[in-house]
Formats: structure tokens, C-alpha cells, sequence
């Protein structure tokens, strides 16, 4: 890069879907020649990225916002933190911008504002995959925006709007790119996977010489021709999950399903506005299970929701047992400003809260130490995520990275990045396995 060239620093928090909207931004930033750079002293304007879902993240925001401001003093602020930007001007006024989330063309009219772009054409190249933020071997293909669902513990919809399914051909296209960029794992997320194209009619798309219709499965089918691991997140349990249990089975896509439940109580789902069919829930899991033997299964649950009894609770300890789920996270409900759980009556007491927290885990963790044991003697398929002293840490097809579990290879001192290699499994604890590289 030449010395002239704008400098943007950028911070970027919040889930997957909030990473893909700042690797469009940074994409479009090295589009016009800005050089994105690691320090706040190196910039000329810092980007903030926010997320602005529960307590505990808004408050991360506010505090990277005033850490930019300190270090730089020209902070543009976008995410879903910026759709509340009283709370933002409250903490900080003197950011120069905000913005929601994706609302990339009013993120660069701040930046061009403040640091107009100067055009080189000798240097304003980026990769045909775009600038990624993850590891080059996995990214994460984000194919809706939005929401129509309607818990009440959750405010995603006001900061992101109804249900927009990206043409299920525009995803292809970039899930090519990426893989032909090197990707070697396609982490395909949106706010609900299962409805993907429901708000255009499942329309069709040319692909390939051959009409994919906007929908779960046949967008699955494609994306498992590309040569990558295909790994489906935030997937709702709706009736035509069974379709994609199939590709799964025949090796198409990998046979695991990040699903979130929530609960099982009946009466606290109905609260949360979530489907409330916990017993169909297992009869189906376990159907999963006889279709796809090798199938892992991922979700999360809330505890200490508004008027929960304990009873509830030990009914949802009964649902632990009986799903027998791999990979399980949980939080203590925590209230939201502007979500409508809020005026539930009974609330948690916040002991009773944390107690029951740690009773779910330690209950979870007594099942995932139990299924992962079973996996030790057999031959496992993994892809390397980075190599240290100790050997390689890598993740098999039962782990999505930064959420699950790894398994570190004891001998992979030579091992790369993004290699793929097949692993002999020594040892299991709660959440890792180890081993050693098959012969």
C-alpha cells in the first residue's frame, strides 16, 4: 500500500451474522483502496462493529466505542446497537456516525465523509472471495436477513427486520468463490436457517444450467457439490429438517444440526412464543438419529426464564437425558431492553438463576463426556485449524469452530492450516478429544 492511501481501523463483535456484515464493509473498503490496518494509532477513522442483543453485549459495545475514542477520536459506530443510537450518543457524542445493521452504504458515506477514498488502480485489488475475517480455510455464508418470529426474550427482529432470503443463486456464486478462494468449511448461518425462502416463495434460480429452487435443502444439495465441508446453523425444527437428514446420510453435508430449543416445558415455550412440541421434539431427534447414526446435535437452552418453576426445570433436565444432545450451551435469562419477556410476571431470583444454571451444565457435561468417550479407538476425519508447541489442534465433523469442542493431535507438529487428515482418537474429556495421526 502506498503512504497517501486512507487507513481504517476496525473492531468488529457480536455473532457470525454480525462478522459477515463487517467483512462486506471491509470488502467494500479495500474495493475503494482504503488500507485496513490493526491499531488504533495507525488510523485515520476507527469502525465499530456493535451487538446490541443482551445487557452484557451492549455494554461491550459502549465500552469498545469509548476505548476507540480514547485511542483515536474518530469513531463510526454501525450493528445492531446503532438501531437504540440514544443509548449510543448517551455514552459517547462525539461519535461521528451511527448506523444498524447492514446498512453498509451508510457505514462508507461516513467513512467517504470523513476520509474520502483516493482511487489506485494499481492497488485497489481484493480476492474474488472478498476480505474475510475468519481463518482462510473456513468461512461463514450468510444466506438471510432477519426474522418473523417473535419471542419474546429477543429483540433481533426490531434490530434486523423481517425475514430477506438472499437469491439462492447470489449464495452460490460466493460459496464457489469462497471455495475456490481455498475455504475448505462452509458455515452456513442466518437468523433461521429453516425458513430460508419462504418470503420468496421458494423461487427458482438458474445455477448451473439447472433451476435450484430459495429453500434448506436444495440450496444444501448445491452447496455439498462444491467439494467443502457444508455445516447448517440456527436451524429451526420444522417438518422438511427430515430432507436435509438425508443429504446428511449420504455424505452430501455434514451430519450435524445446530437447533435451537430453548426449553421443553410447554407452558415456558408457549411464553417464549417457541414451538411447543417438546415430546414430537424427541420422537423426532431420535428419528434423526436412526437415519443418520453419526449425526451431531447442537442447541441451546435458557434458563431462570420468567415464571419458571423448578419442576419446569427438572422437566428440562428429563429432556438432557432423553435427547442425549452433543453440544449444548446455556444462558440465565438475562432481560433485554425492548424485549417483551421483560413484563412477564414471576421473575428468577438471580441465585435461583445461576444455580440452575450450573446444574443444567454439570448435567450436560456428565452426557457430552459420555458420547465423546464412545469415540475413543475410532478413526476420525479432521481439518486443522493452527499448529502450536504442543502439536495441532484441529475439529472434526461434530465441532463448529469457536463454539464446540477441538481435538488436539499430539503429533501434528507438521500439519498446516486448513489440511485435512484423518486422526486415531486416544483420549476424551468433557468437550475435547485427542489423538494421534492415523498411520
Amino acid at each position: 500500500m502506498s503512504r497517501s492511501s486512507p487507513k481504517v481501523g476496525f473492531v468488529s463483535l457480536g455473532c457470525p451474522k454480525a462478522l459477515v456484515d463487517s467483512e462486506r464493509i471491509l470488502t467494500q473498503l479495500r474495493v475503494e483502496g482504503y488500507e485496513i490496518v490493526p491499531s488504533y494509532g495507525a488510523a485515520d477513522v476507527v469502525v465499530v462493529n456493535t451487538c446490541g442483543f443482551i445487557d452484557a453485549a451492549v455494554q461491550e459495545s459502549l465500552d469498545a466505542i469509548g476505548e476507540a475514542l480514547e485511542e483515536n477520536g474518530k469513531v463510526i459506530v454501525t450493528g445492531c446497537l446503532g438501531k437504540r443510537a440514544e443509548v449510543i450518543r448517551e455514552a459517547h457524542p462525539d461519535v461521528l456516525a451511527i448506523s444498524g445493521p447492514q446498512d453498509y452504504a451508510s457505514v462508507m458515506n461516513a467513512v467517504h465523509a470523513q476520509l474520502p477514498p483516493k482511487h489506485d488502480p494499481h492497488i485497489d485489488l481484493v480476492p474474488a472471495q472478498g476480505i474475510k475475517l475468519t481463518p482462510k480455510h473456513y468461512a461463514y455464508l450468510k444466506i438471510s436477513e432477519g426474522c418473523n418470529h417473535r419471542c419474546t426474550f429477543c429483540i433481533i427482529p426490531s434490530m434486523r427486520g423481517d425475514l430477506v432470503s438472499r437469491p439462492v443463486d447470489e449464495v452460490l456464486i460466493e460459496a464457489e468463490k469462497l471455495v475456490k478462494g481455498g475455504v475448505r468449511e462452509l458455515l452456513v448461518i442466518s437468523q433461521d436457517t429453516s425458513a430460508y425462502g419462504v418470503d420468496v416463495k421458494y423461487a427458482a434460480r438458474e445455477w448451473k444450467n439447472a433451476k435450484v429452487r430459495t429453500r434448506m435443502t436444495e440450496l444444501a444439495a448445491a452447496l455439498g457439490e462444491l467439494g467443502a465441508w457444508v455445516r447448517l446453523h440456527y436451524v429451526y425444527p420444522y417438518p422438511h429438517v427430515d430432507e436435509v437428514i438425508e443429504l446428511m446420510a449420504d455424505g452430501k453435508i455434514l451430519p450435524y444440526l445446530d437447533i435451537p430449543f430453548q426449553h421443553s416445558s410447554p407452558r415456558i415455550l408457549k411464553l417464549m412464543k417457541r414451538p411447543a412440541a417438546s415430546a414430537k421434539t424427541l420422537e423426532r431427534v431420535h428419528a434423526w438419529r436412526r437415519a443418520c447414526p453419526d449425526l451431531t446435535l447442537r442447541s441451546t437452552f435458557i434458563v431462570g426464564f420468567p415464571g419458571e418453576t423448578e419442576a419446569e426445570f427438572e422437566e428440562l433436565l428429563g429432556f438432557l437425558d432423553e435427547a442425549q444432545l452433543d453440544r449444548v450451551g446455556a444462558f440465565a435469562y438475562s432481560p433485554v431492553d425492548g424485549a417483551t419477556a421483560n413484563a412477564l410476571p414471576d421473575a428468577v431470583d438471580e441465585d435461583v438463576k445461576q444455580d440452575r444454571l450450573e446444574r443444567f451444565m454439570a448435567r450436560q457435561a456428565r452426557i457430552s463426556a459420555a458420547r465423546l468417550q464412545r469415540k475413543v479407538g475410532a478413526t476420525l476425519k479432521a481439518l486443522v485449524d493452527h499448529v502450536d508447541a504442543d502439536g495441532a489442534v484441529a475439529r472434526t465433523a461434530a465441532d463448529a469452530p469457536e463454539i464446540d469442542g477441538v481435538l488436539r493431535i499430539v503429533d501434528g507438529h507438521k500439519l498446516k492450516p486448513g489440511q485435512f487428515v484423518e486422526v486415531r482418537i486416544d483420549s476424551a474429556d468433557e468437550h475435547d478429544l485427542t489423538g494421534r495421526l492415523a498411520a
